[in-house]
């Protein structure tokens, strides 16, 4: 990751040991781009009582370019090219947030500041900036025995941007200007300087069920964040918004530019609001966070387009994929599988359940998965045996899945899906996330809302049996592949003939066959594919009886 850009490579903690794990309308399209290109892994002074127009305007405080709110810019102030901040002992008034997106989108694009990073930060490695921890005691609201401490993170290696930390107490704003003393390190000498150095981002602690508090979220680098919930340990990422990935004319990484959070009341969540800029658009979120054994994360908000834009991402998810049981890619390795999530699951609006495996491809891979009001859509991380993985390290069966439901209808558009190369565990290389099919004409806005489950399982089960395993290998030539699919659920074990609803495009399958395990409540379907040559099939498998579907449709793309 260049300047905290792109997909992610946080610097984690190792995961922390669980205790208390949960059990373990259109027709649908899975659609290639076939004109994707290939590319790499992409590195992740009182106010008085004004109103929020005259706030907007810029009375009584600074402009975004400024390092936080309420201190001032060295060198050349950037006044008229961005709107103010609100300085410190502003109400913080409803719309605020919004009000200072749509106001920045009318204005010309100014790149965040990084030339101000002293290169003895800017040049640590993983490990030296890794060592670089919140002082003991120095967390906000450390004292005050609520469900939420708050710590902001330093600015180093890869995490070069800066953002400005706010919080809202008592109604009004109270900015978090860099304090040296609230860092100790063994590895680094951090420098001291005149300047405000300001902050990367911060880190969340949280009490679930009432317990010490212990890690809950991260929002670090470009627009990203992570939460957990009980016992995990931190895998798939979030995004703010996603732009243009994968795109010829190249992807745009939007970042936090400024974000505000309210002093949380007895037994309530955390409240973060967030303000996005990019060279394209700007946005506006109000993101509610709960923890629990399953973390909630509801999300309002609002995009505006400097530009017109034909390519946008809303609930943007990444995850890594280095190799698994059907996909090990010539891996050298002594684990079973290496993987955050497992694949992606979409819940339709016409109500079919989908699984697609991901995989960890030899060239960028791209599918859209065309829908009409989708009831949900998520990476998840279905294995949670330790056997799976056999990693006494990185425990990737702790890993969140992360499940988003829409909170309105979001209308006609594609689950889309990435999957790059990568040759590392630590490459996010999986994304997933909704494309609308109408693009935003330039100073046009999109409002959008959606809850996230940071979850063990989804919050509501399969209604049918789940694909529980996929294998594949060498076939019975060396140019046919065996697949082997099992399915498992209550319905299968019922009496009835089961009716196997499998085909591919291009390509054939030239044998297949159910296995029936009763006392395992499961089914595996063996089936050969013959590619005839082809680059790319693209395969579809479900099970039923009579026309009903007992199982969710497996959806896989084979690539030599």
């Amino acid at each position: 990751m260049v300047n905290g850009r792109g997909s992610p490579r946080f610097l984690d903690p190792a995961p922390p040991r669980p205790n208390d794990r949960s059990p373990v309308t259109p027709p649908f399209r899975d659609v290639p781009d076939a004109a994707a290109p290939t590319t790499e892994d992409p590195v992740t002074a009182e106010a008085g009582r004004h109103t929020r127009r005259d706030l907007i305007r810029g009375a009584g405080a600074l402009t975004i370019s400024a390092v936080l709110p309420g201190t001032a810019l060295p060198g050349a102030a950037l006044a008229d090219d961005a709107p103010a901040l609100p300085a410190a002992g502003t109400p913080f008034q409803a719309g605020l947030v919004t009000d200072l997106a749509r106001a920045l989108a009318a204005r010309a694009y100014v790149a965040p500041r990084t030339d101000d990073l002293p290169g003895a930060l800017a040049d640590l490695n993983r490990e030296q900036y890794a060592g670089i921890r919140t002082a003991p005691g120095s967390a906000v609201w450390a004292e005050a025995g609520l469900g939420f401490t708050l710590e902001p993170l330093h600015r180093g290696s890869v995490f070069r941007d800066r953002v400005a930390l706010a919080l809202v107490e008592d109604g009004v704003v109270r900015p978090l200007a860099y304090d040296r003393a609230r860092f100790e390190t063994d590895t680094v000498q951090i420098p001291t300087l005149k300047e405000d150095l300001g902050y990367s981002g911060f880190k969340i602690r949280a009490r679930f069920d009432g317990g010490e508090l212990s890690d809950f979220a991260y929002f670090q680098g470009a627009s990203f964040y992570r939460l957990i919930a009980t016992g995990q340990g931190f895998g798939v990422t979030a995004r703010a918004l996603t732009l243009r990935p994968a795109d010829a004319r190249g992807e745009e990484f939007p970042e936090f530019r400024a974000i505000w959070i309210e002093r949380p009341g007895p037994g309530g969540p955390l409240v973060v609001h967030a303000l996005v800029d990019s060279p394209s658009a700007t946005a506006a979120l109000r993101m509610s966070l709960r923890p629990g054994a399953a973390s909630l994360c509801d999300v309002e908000g609002t995009v505006f387009a400097r530009n017109a834009i034909d390519h946008l991402g809303l609930g943007g998810m990444t995850t890594s994929y280095l190799f698994g049981p059907y996909d090990r890619r010539g891996a050298d390795d002594a684990r079973a599988a290496v993987h955050s999530s497992g694949g992606l699951q979409i819940r339709t609006g016409a109500s079919e359940a989908i699984w697609r495996p991901v995989r960890n491809p030899e060239t960028l891979q791209v599918s859209s998965f065309m829908d009409d009001g989708p009831k949900g859509f998520g990476l998840m991380q279905r294995a949670r045996d330790y056997r799976a993985f056999q990693d006494d390290v990185q425990h990737w069966e702790w890993r969140p899945s992360l499940w988003l439901e829409p909170l309105a209808p979001w209308g006609p558009g594609a689950v889309t899906l990435l999957e790059i190369p990568s040759d590392s565990e630590f490459n996010e290389n999986i994304l997933a996330y909704w494309r609308p099919k109408a693009g935003l004409a330039a100073r046009a806005e999109l409002a959008f809302s959606y809850r996230q489950h940071w979850c063990w399982q989804p919050p509501e089960p399969v209604p049918v049996a789940v694909v529980s395993g996929t294998r594949s290998g060498r076939g019975t030539t060396e140019a046919r592949r065996l697949f082997l699919v099992d399915f498992t659920g209550e319905g299968l074990a019922e009496a009835g003939d089961l009716r196997t609803q499998l085909s591919v495009g291009p390509g054939a399958i030239v044998t297949s066959r159910l296995y029936r395990y009763p006392d395992r409540k499961t089914v595996r379907v063996a089936f050969e594919l013959d590619p005839r040559g082809e680059k790319a099939c693209e395969l579809r498998l479900a099970l039923l009886r009579d026309d009903t579907p007992l199982t969710e449709t497996w959806l896989y793309r084979w690539t030599p």
